[in-house]
């Protein structure tokens, strides 16, 4: 019996089929992307330029995620905003562009990826591979395989792992810094604090990388921030208070983040990055920037980043604060 597109088990069956777990299509200016959709409807986006989730829904398809109005879905422009990933150098760390190569680079699907040591239960997870082009042996002489999983939990955490291996031929190490780039929705920037970071020591980007230390109870904002806090905690939380929401991020291997908002002089001053957009978004980035990370030939380095956005009034004194990244026995330093 044939069925009519109108009827409700044609319908039906688009829902089941736009339900799938993991979905690749086409995205802004036919950019590949891959779409990870957990059953209770959180959801997340992955383009395979930059290996870079653009988007995080929650089970309402609220966005979590901030992605600029103005980015340009255009090699070999990064796309401003999700999570850009900064290796081989975050920043001007070293000698390469700013934030490194792989986040303007396209990133294949890996099928066939070695095995985790903690497998995945869900099935709405991704599995991306990045090895250097000649071009870029040319700017960075390290061979590496860059393996990157993206997961959906069931309750809707957005996971993101990193394994990076020298496969370097020559017997040569080398040493890199790395950041997760987050870039959190949020409702008010002047309605935003971070939690977890008080009394830290950190780089302030904006004194030429002074070394200053956290006086606050938690972070707040004002006006133009830029910072590298060193030595943090496995678990940092952003509390956006009109939205009663707070993101907790867990990490591993990671032991720097950076705080981040441009305000409104810099956001002026970025092409692809609205006027008004700084109230909306604000960057807090699992890294290793201060001691570099250094591999020899045959070593892997694992650094883990666990997202999740719970009302604040369950945040409040609930979550375990030592809980570390789920089912992580990554050590700061994590090289095996």
């Amino acid at each position: 019996m044939s069925v009519s597109a109108s009827s409700p088990a044609a319908a039906a069956g688009d829902e089941k089929q736009e339900a799938a777990p993991v979905r690749r299509c086409k995205g802004v200016n036919d950019l590949d992307k891959v779409v990870l959709r957990e059953v209770r409807g959180s959801s997340a986006e992955v383009y395979l330029y930059g290996g870079h989730v653009t988007s995080w829904k929650d089970e309402h398809g609220d966005e979590l995620l901030f992605v600029s109005n103005k980015a340009i879905f255009k090699p070999p422009k990064a796309i401003r905003g999700g999570i850009p990933i900064c290796f081989p150098q975050f920043s001007n760390f070293g000698n390469l562009e700013p934030h490194g190569f792989a986040r303007n680079r396209t990133w294949s699907v890996d099928d066939d990826p070695p095995p985790f040591p903690v497998p995945t239960s869900n099935s709405a997870y991704i599995d991306l591979i990045l090895k250097p082009t000649e071009d870029d042996l040319k700017i960075w002489p390290h061979s590496f395989e860059y393996r990157l999983r993206v997961a959906l939990s069931p309750g809707g955490d957005l996971m993101l792992t990193s394994r990076i291996r020298n496969t370097n031929a020559d017997g040569k190490p080398f040493s890199f810094t790395f950041a997760y780039h987050t870039y959190f929705k949020i409702s008010d920037i002047s309605e935003v604090r971070v939690e977890g970071l008080e009394t830290l020591d950190y780089l302030d980007n904006l004194q030429d990388r002074a070394r200053s230390t956290e006086q606050g109870d938690a972070i707040v904002f004002e006006s133009e921030l830029d910072r590298i806090y060193l030595g943090t905690p496995s678990k940092i939380a952003i509390i956006d208070h009109e939205k009663k929401r707070t993101f907790v991020v867990r990490k591993g291997g990671l032991p720097d983040a950076v705080v981040w908002n441009p305000w409104d002089k810099k956001a002026k001053a970025m092409s692809d990055f609205g006027d008004d957009e700084y109230k909306r978004m604000v960057c807090v980035e699992a890294a290793a920037i201060e001691k570099t990370v250094t591999l020899k030939p045959g070593e892997e380095w694992t650094g883990k980043l666990e997202l999740s956005a719970v009302p604040s009034s369950y945040y409040s004194g609930q979550l375990d604060p030592d809980r570390v990244i789920q089912d992580s026995t990554v050590p700061e330093d994590s090289i095996s």
